[in-house]
């Protein structure tokens, strides 16, 4: 005897997606689809960016720390920790928008990881 659960479709669009992106990015092999060059003690994607945003933060601080925390949150999902350090990155840009209480902030890097 078999017993089928039936859910909502959002739901299982929701379920589906969350165990996809459980899979760790380190599993997914990712970074070996870009062309990298070594540069000095850190080896980075070629011509690879990566962006990160930020919008309705109180102080240009706020949503420039914003939008590298999802420069890093996406980058390290996607290729591992090691490459979702904003620091480490290459060609790092910022531009910010706004004034008194509402500022967003774009950010765009290549990655890179130590050696």
């Amino acid at each position: 005897m078999s017993i089928r659960l039936s859910l909502p479709l959002s739901l299982s669009v929701a379920l589906s997606f969350l165990s996809v992106a459980s899979v760790p990015a380190a599993a997914q092999g990712l970074s070996d689809l870009h062309e990298k060059v070594r540069v000095g003690a850190k080896v980075c994607f070629v011509d690879h960016f990566h962006s990160g945003s930020s919008a309705g933060h109180r102080s240009k601080k706020e949503a420039e720390i914003a939008a590298i925390r999802s420069w890093q949150d996406f980058t390290g999902w996607e290729y591992g920790s090691a490459w979702g350090n904003f620091r480490m990155a290459e060609s790092r840009g910022i531009k910010c928008d706004g004034g008194g209480s509402s500022w967003g902030c774009n950010v765009q890097a290549r990655p890179c990881r130590r050696r």
